[in-house]
């Protein structure tokens, strides 16, 4: 039996634009005994007991109705939503994570003449979307302190896309920035990509998120995911929130690929989720509180910590010796992102943990700082 690691595939049968691909890589998943992992940003916590019971009502209650396709468009799911942010049904996407629905946000808006704009750093799948549907990419630098400057986006474009909080760094875009973008590119999509936006606050302390943007602006088009405030990466759940065009171009889209992309468990434990305001809002304030703790930790052990609004942290150790204390961690079974790309890699990536993993880790940094 071949060995996997020593395949090499035969590519003759193969398209060019597949031949030609280069994959995003996710973060590792090793499996290790006493392992602490803090390398892809899951949350700490578990997801609500609500999403437990509604999966189990599925099983247990409406087996029978597995043998039946799901709900195609996530009605039940699509009006709780709805009902959360304010919006009518026919704002809000879902999809098989976040993900898929921005694959199927590049396929149905940026798909034309003119570049995507993007910061140079930010999510690294934004690249291979725009590689697998043939898009040109211009990167737009961050500024020297990681930030963005909007008006370096004042440029013709096929459309925007930014992360917000950027990913790795964890710095928030302000929604007065966003509502600029907005109004200076009346005629492209402005994507902004909330993954980790129920972590982030304004210096007023009111939500962060640029939903609250979408009834003014009909370009505009915000990405969400279940994966991380609602402790549901397992699940796959993600969903877009704009205008009904905006909603209808990716239900077609979505309908030429997949038309049942969540199925009856998925849909119920996301419904479950949403239901569960409360459970929702206390594992954020946690996240929030533990994230601030952290980045005090670090910056005593003489590190620079970026003001991260997310549920990790982006650190620079003093000595900016980063990829050799990601690996010394490993030796210890404690994981972190390492990224060599270049600006960022003297810096580490680190998931904010439960109160006994961020102690491990701090413990392990003293004795090797030491």
């Amino acid at each position: 039996m071949t060995n996997a690691m020593e395949f090499k595939p035969d590519t003759r049968l193969w398209s060019n634009r597949a031949r030609n691909l280069n994959p995003y890589v996710p973060g590792e998943q090793p499996k290790h005994d006493n392992l602490c992992k803090l390398n892809t940003n899951e949350n700490p916590f578990p997801p609500s007991p609500k999403v437990a019971e509604a999966i189990g009502k599925v099983l247990v209650d409406q087996a029978q109705a597995l043998r039946l396709y799901p709900a195609p468009e996530s009605d039940d799911l699509r009006q709780a939503l709805a009902d959360a942010y304010g919006l009518t049904v026919n704002q809000v996407f879902v999809g098989n994570g976040s993900d898929e629905v921005l694959a199927l946000v590049f396929a149905s808006f940026f798909m034309k003449e003119r570049p995507l704009l993007a910061p140079d750093i930010s999510y690294s799948f934004y690249p291979v979307y725009a590689d697998t549907f043939g898009i040109e990419l211009a990167n737009i630098p961050l500024r020297d302190d990681f930030s963005i400057e909007t008006n370096d986006y004042r440029q013709p474009c096929s459309g925007i896309i930014i992360a917000n909080p950027n990913a790795p760094t964890g710095i928030l875009l302000s929604l007065e920035s966003i509502d600029k973008l907005a109004s200076e590119h009346p005629n492209v999509v402005v994507v902004i990509d909330e993954a980790y936006i129920d972590f982030a606050k304004t210096e007023e302390g009111a939500p962060a998120s640029a939903v609250s943007l979408i009834n003014k602006h009909d370009n505009l088009l915000v990405t969400q995911t279940f994966s991380k405030s609602r402790s549901l990466a397992g699940l796959r759940v993600g969903m877009a929130f704009g205008n009904p065009s905006l909603i209808e171009a990716l239900t077609r889209m979505k309908n030429s690929f997949n038309s049942y992309p969540l199925d009856r468990l998925a849909q119920a434990g996301a419904l479950g989720s949403v239901q569960d305001s409360a459970y929702f809002e206390q594992v954020c304030e946690q996240v929030i509180e533990l994230r601030e703790q952290l980045t005090a930790q670090l910056t005593e052990l003489g590190f620079e910590v970026l003001p991260s609004q997310a549920n990790f942290v982006f650190a620079r150790p003093e000595q900016g010796n980063a990829s050799e204390i990601a690996q010394q961690l490993r030796e210890q079974g404690i994981i972190v992102r390492y990224f060599s790309q270049p600006r960022i890699d003297e810096y580490l990536r680190i998931t904010v943990g439960t109160a006994e993993q961020n102690q491990r880790l701090i413990t392990a940094l003293q004795q090797l700082l030491d």
